[in-house]
């Protein structure tokens, strides 16, 4: 037991003998939720998870004589907690619209039976490490829950619960450990937050996470185990994209983190995420998808817990072998959070007030990313996307120049784009990728081996278009050759017919891999016999006027990802269009010597 001393806002001051830097404390006649953040001599410091409204010095402190930690097993899967791992279904039927302070509710339901299945290997007799598998039970139509033994348990069989029904709580396997006890594992184990979970060993995959998004998967690629930002100022269109990565990517699991991020945004993705369906499966999205929601006008603190909280979870279901991807938005709120405690405990600012373990922290955070080898032998992998808002998009502030130097994917979103109705308003100038050379092995393998070299032209060609339409705005169109002119028409092609893509559109939400290379293949094709025929001499006006412009402007959404046929048809009218116009020019310039 200790007592209040001082309170600063979420910042309290107690005193209690035998406390420990991280451990879990309950303040108060309510009960509110703390983490000890600093120990000063006789006392400690505790950021509060909660409001701190009518607590007054001399008030009793409890220790739970344990970090801040989540409960982990079946049951997570379709569930919205608040940022310590409360459901919020759960504390709404307790408290009411208005959340009361300090409710204590576990993140899994005690009174629900899961059908168990024991693994083959487990045996008496057998011996257990910690990140094995003790069984399975089906927590979803689409995910079947592998219950872990915990990373720091070990010891052998001396007994196991046969298949059955069982609740989360009861013991389905005794090991006696390497000191002679006893311990009893059940369906579910707790784990501390800011603890990274242990695995055997990274795995260098090359495999991308698809998003079905042409600018995302085609031009600035992602790896399944990687660390990605968006940045991007209000109104750019941040919502929307995480919303399509979450509905197609490629992964098994998807967690989305609402950081501090407005209420009704929040509200607008509580409430669109049940109503999605899984394309994969035809069931709901929510089956393969956990959400923690923190807006702003929570606590400041629960804010820098949420995404501890979030990727544990993760790295939770990485373990079972799952490849999970976990999007933060916006980690610009968590570090404000960061900078507001720094504050209240007098740590000197520096760049724009945040604290100097800013880099470091996010450093940290990022680092949880990544594909791995399990300890149960299994592959899986936490590919983090963390959102990032900029005040007024500038790039140049801390947070977003941090991670900049962290991430290996940059999906820059720009106000002037999602203006003019260009969605994605990803940036093809000041985004960038460092997955581009080994994702280039599996687009050479499973989809076309002229992927890279193509994508390569491809944006060569729009950093072209980009100079030459500052000169254009300068001095006009005359001014540049007609070579340089196709330059700027094929870039506009490549533009409206590939880079935008409309998430209402029921063909164009998702495109194959397949079906975007071959789309970006044929932009190009047209620009290539086009700069042919100039060489030639031939005046640029005619091409621009052919007609074929406006049709694969439309093939987009015409063609469905699994009709690639019509766009070899395409591919081969284009052939025969370019061919007949190199007969016609000669025979005409033949004419008139």
């Amino acid at each position: 037991m200790g007592e209040v001393l001082e309170i600063n806002g979420p910042i309290v001051t107690i005193r209690q003998s035998g406390i420990r830097n991280g451990d879990q404390v309950k303040i108060g006649r309510l009960g509110l939720v703390g983490e000890v953040i600093h120990i000063r001599e006789k006392d400690a410091l505790v950021q509060v998870y909660e409001s701190t409204e009518s607590l007054r010095p001399g008030e009793q402190v409890v220790g739970l004589d344990y970090p801040l930690s989540v409960e982990l097993g079946p049951g997570l899967l379709g569930q919205i907690f608040d940022g310590i791992q409360r459901p919020l279904n759960k504390i709404m039927a307790l408290s009411g619209e208005h959340i009361a302070r300090g409710l204590e509710v576990s993140a899994l339901d005690r009174d629900r039976s899961w059908h168990f299945v024991a693994d083959n290997n487990l045996v008496v007799g057998s011996e257990l490490r910690g990140g094995q598998i003790l069984g399975t039970v089906e927590e979803t139509e689409t995910i079947q829950h592998r219950i872990l033994v915990p990373p720091d348990s070990h010891g052998i069989v001396i007994e196991h619960a046969p298949e059955g029904d069982y609740k989360i709580n009861e013991t389905i396997v005794r090991i006696r450990t390497d000191s002679g006890s006893v311990e009893d594992l059940k369906m579910y184990h707790r784990w501390p937050v800011r603890m990274p979970r242990p695995y055997q060993s990274r795995a260098n995959s090359n495999v991308p996470l698809i998003t079905g998004q042409r600018i995302l998967d085609t031009f600035f690629p992602f790896l399944k185990g990687g660390k990605a930002a968006v940045p991007g100022p209000f109104g750019a269109g941040k919502t929307m994209l995480q919303q399509q990565i979450a509905r197609w990517a490629n992964a098994d699991i998807v967690l989305y983190v609402g950081c501090g991020e407005r209420g009704n945004e929040i509200v607008d993705i509580l409430q669109s995420f049940p109503e999605l369906k899984d394309p994969y499966s035809g069931r709901s999205l929510m089956e393969r998808t956990f959400l923690v929601a923190n807006t702003s006008n929570m606590p400041v603190v629960a804010r820098e817990a949420s995404i501890y909280v979030g990727v544990t979870m993760a790295e939770y279901y990485r373990d079972q072998g799952y490849d999970v991807v976990m999007v933060a938005d916006s980690t610009s709120r968590w570090a404000e959070a960061l900078r507001e405690v720094a504050g209240r405990l007098g740590q000197m600012p520096v760049e724009e007030g945040y604290p100097a373990y800013l880099a470091s922290r996010l450093a940290a955070f990022y680092e949880r990313a990544g594909s791995v080898n399990t300890l149960a032998g299994n592959s899986g992998s936490v590919s983090l996307i963390g959102a990032v808002s900029p005040p007024g998009g500038d790039f140049s502030e801390p947070v977003t120049s941090h991670t900049k130097e962290i991430i290996r994917t940059f999906w820059a979103l720009s106000k002037p784009l999602a203006d003019a109705r260009h969605y994605p308003a990803i940036s093809w100038l000041e985004s960038f990728t460092a997955y581009a050379d080994r994702a280039a092995e599996w687009w050479s393998e499973q989809v076309g081996k002229q992927w890279y070299v193509r994508r390569q032209q491809a944006l060569s060609l729009l950093a072209e278009a980009d100079e030459l339409e500052r000169i254009v705005n300068l001095v006009g169109p005359e001014a540049l050759s007609s070579n340089q002119r196709w330059v700027l028409e094929s870039a506009g092609l490549i533009k409206e017919a590939v880079l935008q893509q409309s998430a209402l559109d029921p063909i164009d939400s998702y495109c194959s891999p397949q079906k975007q290379f071959q789309l970006l293949d044929l932009m190009l094709q047209f620009h290539d016999g086009g700069v042919e025929l100039i060489k030639l001499g031939m005046p640029v006006e005619p091409l621009i006027e052919l007609p074929f412009g406006g049709e694969l402007r439309r093939l987009k959404s015409m063609v469905p990802s699994d009709d690639l046929k019509e766009l070899a048809r395409y591919s081969e009218k284009i052939r025969e269009a370019f061919d007949g116009l190199r007969v016609e020019y000669s025979n005409g310039q033949e004419t008139k010597s």
